[in-house]
């Protein structure tokens, strides 16, 4: 049997993996995104009080291999009396990691506004929720768009890490049937091709939107989710999905 005729029989039921897949990312980012808004403005604010416990949330999440995170949501929390399916521990998992590695990225926009801006907004009297919602926010999101697109692109391959916990996604599809069939080329080739076919298209339009990045911005300050005045930065969003 050729590997094309093999392809057509997986195709189906990869297509199935591959739904549930974009679910999961989907879910993961519906909720880590927001989370990691509030923490980067939590990490942003004046007071001790509020800035030292969301840094130490986000220290936490980039610093735990979101493998790890995933294990003790689905086979940890339950000895607290908390149990879930296995694609909502995923989605909680995959969630926090979420939170943790954009809050460095929304906060390294935020802290690019330039000060002046700040200032004309204190001349102006405006409160702090003003300044923030009028004048900071939308200049600091339309800076880290491209960023987080490309951490989106890291976390929909991220996904495949859920199969440790028999999340029917794309990758567990792939190996449930090279498990049938022992044709595991076939399968995991095919099943890296549409992770791939994905990804390149998210890439593609990405370009194509934003062709150039903000000089203020580095690409370097952004992806390690540092504001490119920092003297050193992390691990940067791609060393999660590895671990």
């Amino acid at each position: 049997m050729s590997m094309l005729s093999e392809w057509q029989d997986y195709l189906p039921d990869f297509l199935d993996g591959l739904r549930v897949t974009l679910e999961l990312t989907g879910v993961s980012l519906l909720i880590g995104l927001p989370l990691g808004l509030c923490l980067a403005l939590a990490m942003t604010a004046p007071r001790r009080a509020v800035r030292w416990p969301a840094t130490l949330v986000v220290e936490i999440g980039r610093g735990a291999p979101a493998l790890v995170v995933l294990y003790f949501v689905y086979y940890g929390l339950p000895q607290l009396s908390l149990t879930w399916s296995s694609f909502v521990s995923a989605a909680i998992a995959l969630a926090f990691t979420t939170a943790a590695y954009t809050a460095d990225i929304f906060r390294a926009g935020i802290n690019s506004v330039p000060a002046g801006h700040r200032e004309a907004c204190q001349a102006l009297g405006l409160s702090h929720g003003k300044e923030l919602r009028l004048v900071v926010l939308p200049q600091a999101i339309r800076a880290v768009i491209p960023p987080l697109v490309g951490f989106c692109i890291l976390l929909y391959q991220g996904t495949s890490l859920a199969f440790a916990v028999s999340v029917p996604e794309l990758l567990s599809r792939a190996y449930s049937a090279a498990s049938i069939t022992y044709r595991f080329t076939a399968a995991l080739t095919l099943a890296g091709l549409v992770y791939a076919a994905i990804s390149l298209a998210a890439v593609a339009l990405m370009r194509a939107r934003w062709p150039r990045r903000a000089p203020s911005i580095a690409s370097g300050a952004l992806s390690a989710g540092r504001p490119a005045t920092a003297g050193t930065s992390k691990d940067t969003p791609s060393d999660w999905r590895e671990q």
